[in-house]
């Protein structure tokens, strides 16, 4: 079973990104679809946030659940908010990953997640298949 999956970044920490989808990807016996927004998607081009608040829901619509990286930056993120308010509307779980080494996080994120894990595969993984 291939699980679908939402996770929020920032591409301005994209580094954080990058090792979330490497752990993933090293986790035997699991399957999943990223429905991410790629870096070079043309939803970052779109003109009005109506328009970017809709392409972010429709990338949203087939994940089971929301990873959002707890990184104290999300807090800042003009987006983070939409997203968690979207992923809510929709009846989406959200997996609140704290970011390895971090040591403070998001309280918006935090506040927001249906369980919180730390930067372990087994955690995260354990997580998604919870929902």
């Amino acid at each position: 079973m291939a699980y679908n999956l939402f996770i929020s970044h920032s591409w301005t920490y994209s580094d954080a990104y990058e090792s979330l989808i490497a752990l993933l990807d090293a986790k035997p016996y699991f399957s999943y679809r990223n429905y991410s927004v790629p870096k070079n998607d043309p939803i970052h081009n779109a003109r009005y946030d109506y328009q970017l608040k809709e392409a972010i829901r429709k990338q949203m619509q087939p994940a089971s659940c929301i990873l959002i990286l707890a990184g104290v930056y999300a807090t800042y993120s003009k987006w983070i908010n939409i997203e968690i308010e979207l992923a809510r509307s929709m009846g989406k779980k959200i997996i609140a990953v704290q970011p390895w080494g971090v040591e403070r996080t998001s309280s918006v994120v935090k506040n927001a997640a249906d369980v919180i894990v730390g930067w372990n595969t087994d955690s995260i993984v354990k997580a998604i298949r919870g929902y």
